[in-house]
């Protein structure tokens, strides 16, 4: 069985850096395209970042572009979202998102396997 979990979530000053970390579990992650979300109270959830499970491929969207970088590390079954110059706008709950197969997109509806998530304030 799929199981994603967050971590890494916390509350930082504007212009601080934060790492999220997806562990994944039960499974070869080779073939595993992953999405991180983020979600605020009242709005749709939004895709932020996404890799694809072979070439690597990534997709931003446009307002992380440049502060946000994914990456992951199949070997031990992670994957990470660095947030750099981080701002009050970037505060919500963020969410790991995985699908078996070779591409990736930021559309919600294109995800199998969801994480709990994790709480991310931005804030002076």
């Amino acid at each position: 069985q799929v199981q994603l979990v967050e971590s890494g979530g916390g509350l930082v000053q504007p212009g601080d850096s934060l790492t999220l970390t997806c562990t994944a579990s039960g499974f070869n992650l080779d073939y595993y395209a992953i999405g991180w979300f983020r979600q605020v109270p009242g709005k749709d959830r939004e895709g932020v970042a996404c890799i694809s499970s072979r070439d690597r491929i990534t997709h931003y969207t446009d307002s992380v572009k440049g502060r946000f970088t994914i990456s992951r590390d199949n070997d031990n079954f992670n994957i990470y979202l660095l947030m750099n110059s981080l701002k009050s706008d970037d505060s919500a709950v963020y969410y790991c998102a995985g699908v078996w197969a070779p591409t990736c997109l930021l559309e919600e509806s294109e995800y199998d396997d969801w994480g709990l998530g994790t709480q991310v304030t931005v804030s002076s």
